[in-house]
């Protein structure tokens, strides 16, 4: 979570230099290198072929789709509304675990889950007054298809090492996302400066591998749902570095939000499967 917590800060210092296209673009470029170098240095062998739809469903959902999606939210959006926004993923996840994997957490698991996204819904509507804006709707888009690759990644960390799982999906992306970063490139103005670069490293380096390398063997650790709602405190680590790093200020209802959502981390925690 605290790798995570730090993507949308980081996303807004990348946007600073880099346009939004090529930030995504690169971004999976940089982190497919590094994901690339150590499979390599570790001569793992490919993914067995049973695997392959799978990783392509994770590539598609953390590599590509929810970067996308964000990244374009964080043009006209600030990042405090945007991860009090995704706080409603963890409730995604579980209802995508429950369908692919069969998973049955406990009424208990559902209700507080379901009152932490309550909680999440009327904030966004709340500061987008009354009327979902652009950006809610690239941001409930980015929910959507992080969740399936959140779930199916964390189907295949049961099966293999969670590193593995993202390193090949980055892997499996750069047919695509090399042409991409070029075609990006030469479309979009790039201005280099300490924030922009800074930022770039980060998403690629601390969030699209280091983040998701660890986040993927807790998730095989735990199980998908429980380790769904941990991400439940995104938000509130959000909203401190968007005030820490941005100068961002608050309205009362995001940390409000934010805590009432916390709260019911530590119900989902508890509760029996």
């Amino acid at each position: 979570m605290a790798a995570f917590s730090l993507t949308f800060p980081a996303t807004a210092w990348g946007l600073e230099g880099f346009g939004p296209w090529s930030l995504v673009a690169v971004r999976c470029v940089l982190a497919a290198l590094v994901a690339g170098g150590c499979l390599i240095a570790l001569r793992v062998p490919l993914p067995a072929r049973r695997h392959r739809a799978g990783l392509a469903v994770v590539a598609a959902g953390v590599v590509v789709g929810f970067p996308l999606f964000s990244t374009l939210a964080l043009q006209t959006s600030t990042t405090a509304h945007a991860a009090v926004v995704v706080g409603l993923l963890p409730l995604t996840t579980a209802l995508f675990s429950a369908l692919r994997i069969g998973t049955r957490p406990s009424r208990t698991f559902w209700t507080a889950a379901l009152v932490g996204a309550a909680a999440v819904a009327a904030f966004t509507v709340q500061q987008s007054g009354g009327a979902l804006s652009t950006a809610d709707l690239y941001l409930f888009g980015a929910l959507l298809v992080c969740a399936a690759g959140y779930t199916e990644g964390g189907r295949l960390a049961r099966v293999m090492p969670g590193w593995q799982v993202i390193g090949w999906a980055l892997v499996l992306c750069l047919p695509l996302s090399v042409p991409a970063a070029a075609v990006a490139l030469s479309y979009e103005p790039v201005h280099l400066n300490w924030h922009g670069v800074t930022g770039l490293l980060w998403v690629a380096a601390g969030s699209q591998f280091i983040g998701l390398v660890v986040w993927y063997r807790g998730m095989a650790a735990i199980g998908i749902p429980k380790a769904s709602q941990l991400q439940l405190a995104q938000p509130l680590l959000t909203l401190v570095w968007s005030v820490l790093l941005l100068g961002e200020h608050l309205t009362v209802a995001a940390p409000l939000t934010a805590a009432a959502v916390l709260v019911c981390i530590a119900v989902t925690q508890r509760a029996r499967g």
